[in-house]
């Protein structure tokens, strides 16, 4: 399950929170991404289950969307550490994004 994140301070927290976390972010009139949020979701806790996994909504947050240098959704940032460590854009398939994910989580959590 995601959370919803609109705060520059929202999202310090969760970067605190998790040692690798992914930032996914989306707009109201955006189809590609309500059709891929389920399918991200579902892969990242199916093959990475300790990832947090975090929505911004740019709609309503496009300071903080811009502060992180998104300006086109779908977008997808993963942060390792609070560093950011992977970052997609418009089209990404889960294949790819599950294959860079595989090295930075197997040295995290030994798997």
């Amino acid at each position: 399950m995601s959370r919803d994140l609109c705060h520059p301070a929202s999202v310090a927290s969760f970067l605190r929170e998790h040692p690798i976390c992914a930032l996914y972010f989306t707009s109201p009139d955006c189809g590609v991404c309500r059709a891929l949020k389920p399918k991200l979701a579902g892969m990242l806790a199916e093959r990475f289950p300790a990832i947090g996994f975090a929505q911004v909504d740019c709609a309503a947050a496009p300071a903080l969307a811009a502060d992180l240098g998104v300006f086109v959704v779908p977008a997808l940032i993963v942060f390792t550490d609070g560093r950011e460590g992977l970052r997609r854009s418009r089209s990404f398939g889960l294949e790819e994004l599950a294959s860079a994910l595989e090295r930075p989580y197997g040295l995290l959590y030994g798997n």
